[in-house]
C-alpha cells in the first residue's frame, strides 16, 4: 500500500497535473483531491495524509488561511506548497514555510515546463521529503540566560566537553528543509547585544532568502539583512546567504568581510554551508559557535570537520524531536564533536551563554 496524498488546488488542469506525477512515481496511492481550503480542512478532520500538495490562491479557503486553521485545529499535517505565487520573493512563501508548510515548489511559467523530466524529478524529491517530514510545533519560551547543561550522551550520540574560549568569536548557522519556520523560533530571540556577527546559510532558491531575512528583521532585535557582496561583519547583526551564491567569508584589514562564489553546488545545493565554514578558517576569529538545525543530507559537516582542524569551535546540534527533517543535525551529532543537542527552544539561549553580550 503507498502514502496518501491530498492535492488541493482549484484548477482542474494543476490538478491533474500533480496527479499524474504523482501516481506514475508508483509509491503513492492515487491522490484525493479537492478543490479548496475549506474541502481540504473536511477530508483531513477524517483521513491521515502522509502529504498535502497546497496551493495558496484558492476560492472560499485559500492556502494560508488553510494552514492557519490547520495551526488552529492542532492538526499536524506535512504540507508541500504548489503555487505560482511561490515564486522568486513573493512572502507568501515564507509565510506558508512559518505557518507549518514543510517545503514548497513553484508552478512553471509555461505549462509545458511542468511535463518536463526535471520539474517532474524536483516535484517527486520535495513530495518525499515532505512526506517523511517529522511532525514538530516548536515552543518559543526562553528561561535563563545561563548556558543549557548537556547530557553527557543523547541516545547514541557521545557529546564533547565545551571548553571557555577567550577572544572574538563568531555564529554561523546551517540550515534547510523546515529551517525558515525553525529560524522563526532562534533569531527573534536573539539579542541585539549579541557579542558577535551572525552568518546564516539557509537552503533556498534565488529570490526567496531576501523575503526571509525581512520578515526575521521585522519579528527581531537583533538586525537581520540579506548578505551583500563586500558587506563588514558587525556585530549584533545577522547576515543571510543569498539563494543561489555561494557565501563565503575573508579578512579585510582588521575587519571580516562577505564575498561570494560561482562555484558549483555542493551537496546538490547553493548556498552551501560547507563553503562558509570553510571559508572562516582563515579569518581572526578566535572561535566559531557552529549551529547546524533541521534539513535533510549532510551540508555542515565536512565544513565543521575542516574548520575545526585549525579553530576553536562550539558546536550546537538540533535534537531529533524538534527538525522537521534529521538529516544535517544528525549528521554533525555523530562525528562526536558536538557540545550540545538541544531542542529547538533552547538554541538562541545557548547561542547567547556562549557568545555573551556588549
Amino acid at each position: 500500500m503507498g502514502k496518501k496524498i491530498l492535492v488541493v488546488d482549484d484548477s482542474a488542469l494543476m490538478r491533474k497535473l500533480a496527479c499524474d506525477i504523482i501516481i506514475k512515481d508508483g509509491r503513492y496511492d492515487k491522490p484525493d483531491t479537492c478543490r479548496n481550503g475549506e474541502e481540504a480542512l473536511e477530508k483531513v478532520k477524517h483521513s491521515k495524509y502522509d502529504a498535502i500538495v497546497l496551493d495558496v490562491y484558492m476560492p472560499v479557503m485559500d492556502g494560508l488561511e488553510f494552514l492557519r486553521q490547520l495551526k488552529k485545529e492542532g492538526l499536524k499535517e506535512r504540507v508541500m506548497m504548489f503555487s505560482t505565487t511561490t515564486g522568486e520573493g513573493t512572502v507568501q512563501t515564507i509565510e506558508a514555510l512559518n505557518l507549518g508548510a514543510v517545503d514548497f515548489i513553484k508552478k512553471p511559467d509555461k505549462f509545458k515546463d511542468t511535463t518536463g523530466e526535471r520539474f517532474v524529478e524536483e516535484f517527486l524529491r520535495i513530495l518525499e521529503v515532505v512526506a517523511q517530514a517529522g511532525d514538530y510545533s516548536p515552543t518559543v519560551t526562553v528561561t535563563a540566560h545561563k548556558a543549557p547543561s548537556a547530557d553527557k550522551s543523547q541516545g547514541s550520540v557521545s557529546l564533547r566537553p565545551s571548553s571557555r574560549i577567550i577572544g572574538e568569536k563568531i555564529v554561523a548557522i546551517a540550515s534547510s528543509t523546515g529551517g525558515p519556520k525553525a529560524l522563526h523560533s532562534v533569531i527573534p530571540k536573539l539579542p541585539r547585544n549579541l557579542n558577535a556577527p551572525v552568518v546564516l546559510v539557509q537552503h533556498m532558491p534565488p529570490g526567496f532568502t531576501k523575503s526571509l531575512a525581512e520578515r526575521l528583521d521585522s519579528l527581531s532585535d537583533i538586525s537581520v539583512k540579506e548578505a551583500e557582496e563586500g558587506d563588514i561583519l558587525e556585530k549584533g547583526t545577522v547576515y543571510i546567504a543569498p539563494g543561489g551564491k555561494h557565501m563565503k567569508l575573508a579578512k579585510q584589514g582588521s575587519k571580516v568581510k562577505i564575498i561570494f562564489s560561482d562555484e558549483p553546488h555542493r551537496e546538490g545545493v547553493k548556498p552551501c554551508a560547507n563553503y562558509m565554514y570553510e571559508s572562516l578558517c582563515d579569518t581572526d576569529y578566535a572561535g566559531v559557535c557552529c549551529v547546524v538545525m533541521t534539513g535533510m543530507g549532510m551540508d555542515g559537516t565536512e565544513g565543521i570537520k575542516n574548520l575545526e582542524k585549525k579553530k576553536k569551535v562550539h558546536i550546537i546540534s538540533q535534537d531529533e524531536k524538534t527538525c522537521a527533517v534529521y538529516g544535517m543535525p544528525k549528521a554533525i551529532a555523530h562525528t562526536g564533536l558536538v557540545n550540545e543537542v538541544l531542542p529547538l527552544d533552547r538554541i538562541a539561549e545557548a547561542i547567547t551563554s556562549e557568545v555573551g553580550t556588549r
